[in-house]
């Protein structure tokens, strides 16, 4: 059989596997080792599989992963989400919505210090949805617009997946991180625009919270987001000004999250073990899913189907713009069925040339708008994982309820998307200024 067969057959075989419930990290793996066995030798296979895996987990800059991880974990723990929450809710909550509204504002602030997108839904999910019980507010609205609003926790930076996305395209993910602010901060807005339309026309849905004074307000302010603001300042200032690399940048973050915690006296002992032991889990997938990812890559890489892939897209007789749309589709789909993280690392190797080399995006621009739109896969059935985590936060709502009330939040980012295609310098201009 010919390399382009072998690779066409391995896709088919990594999504049979799927389909048998194999893990995906794994399902990579074994693909990548039997067709490159196929194609070349079982010895050299087994040369390239222990190769990628101890290259992986020795790897220094992948332990900015880790870094970033368990500063959300310490977050977490030490209840900065729940102030945060308090202060976007006394500062907005008295407006049609106000609760939704506040809580896509908390979801922002907790993914300057977070990075992942379950880890922000459960953290704010936990606190905003039994206010927004107590308040009356629909539970389809109130439990969607927590999952939604996880979407930004890995927009605003640091963001686990624009670290992977840096790591496999070779792109600097410090200009990456500058790139999702704007485009994180419009998306957020859109969410803030879409629950004030639905509330504005169905006051029953969200009703307004009672009105906090002056003094609350600044007190509230000084329980949570002036301690976000100095991490985020110093952590991803350093990083932008070219004092730290990512990784230190990750460490001085992490270190800055826990020394709030301590002077605080916020964290437990068995809080600070528990971060400790969920960043460790969290950071061992993530690694086994990028060493997984790693060996296939190398299938598809001596295969040549990602060459010829780029090469059929180049001949299509259509603009740039179309090829880019049925590329976007393609992931939208894929999304439906695969974690955002995996699906990243599965199809960077075939659609990143085609967008680089192929088409001449802008490889910083083309990083943000596919995780925008792999983002949307943990909104959506049958995978969407921040809608589980909801299930778990309030097992009595069915998941048809959340998920029915996703629709909004999903045009909001389809508006987003749509935006940025059109003006592209929303997210380039801000990385090539700071450059």
């Amino acid at each position: 059989m010919s390399p382009l067969s072998i690779g066409l057959l391995s896709i088919i075989g990594f999504f049979g596997l799927l389909i048998l419930r194999v893990p995906i990290a794994y399902a990579m793996a074994l693909v990548g080792f039997a067709g490159f066995g196929y194609l070349a030798s079982p010895a050299a296979a087994f040369s390239m599989v222990t190769k990628e895996i101890y290259s992986t987990f020795s790897s220094y800059s992948l332990g900015v992963i880790a870094m970033f991880v368990w500063m959300g974990f310490l977050a977490y723990y030490s209840g900065i989400g729940s102030r945060l929450f308090v202060f976007a809710y006394k500062l907005i909550g008295h407006y049609p919505g106000g609760l939704a509204i506040a809580t896509q504002a908390a979801c922002a602030v907790f993914g300057a210090i977070c990075g992942s997108n379950t880890a922000t839904a459960a953290t704010i999910g936990a606190i905003a949805l039994p206010e927004m019980k107590k308040y009356k507010y629909d539970p389809s609205l109130a439990t969607a617009s927590v999952a939604a609003g996880g979407v930004l926790g890995v927009l605003i930076p640091p963001s686990v997946i624009f670290i992977v996305y840096g790591m496999a395209t070779e792109q600097s993910i410090g200009r990456l991180f500058i790139a999702g602010i704007v485009p994180g901060i419009l998306l957020m807005l859109l969410y803030m625009g879409v629950i004030y339309l639905v509330a504005g026309r169905n006051p029953d849905l969200a009703p307004p919270g009672p009105k906090a004074d002056w003094k609350e307000k600044l007190e509230a302010l000084r329980g949570g987001l002036g301690e976000v603001l100095v991490i985020f300042a110093v952590s991803m200032g350093g990083l932008f000004a070219g004092w730290f690399t990512p990784t230190e940048a990750g460490a001085v973050g992490a270190a800055g999250v826990l020394g709030v915690a301590l002077l605080k006296r916020s964290i437990t002992r068995e809080g600070f073990q528990k971060s400790l032991m969920d960043a460790t889990r969290t950071t061992a997938m993530i690694m086994l899913l990028i060493a997984g990812a790693m060996i296939f890559g190398r299938l598809m890489a001596i295969s040549r189907l990602p060459f010829e892939v780029a090469q059929w897209a180049g001949a299509l007789p259509l603009p740039p713009f179309a090829v880019m749309a049925i590329i976007l589709l393609i992931y939208l789909i894929l999304g439906c069925f695969i974690d955002a993280l995996a699906m990243i690392l599965l199809t960077i190797p075939i659609f990143y040339p085609i967008a680089i080399n192929t088409l001449g995006y802008d490889p910083i621009w083309f990083g943000v708008i596919i995780v925008l739109v792999v983002a949307m896969g943990v909104i959506t059935p049958p995978v969407g994982m921040n809608v589980y985590i909801l299930k778990g936060i309030v097992p009595e709502i069915p998941l048809e309820v959340i998920f029915k009330g996703i629709w909004p939040y999903l045009w909001a980012i389809i508006i987003c998307l749509a935006i940025l295609l059109v003006f592209p310098q929303i997210v380039t201009f801000l990385p090539n200024m700071v450059s």
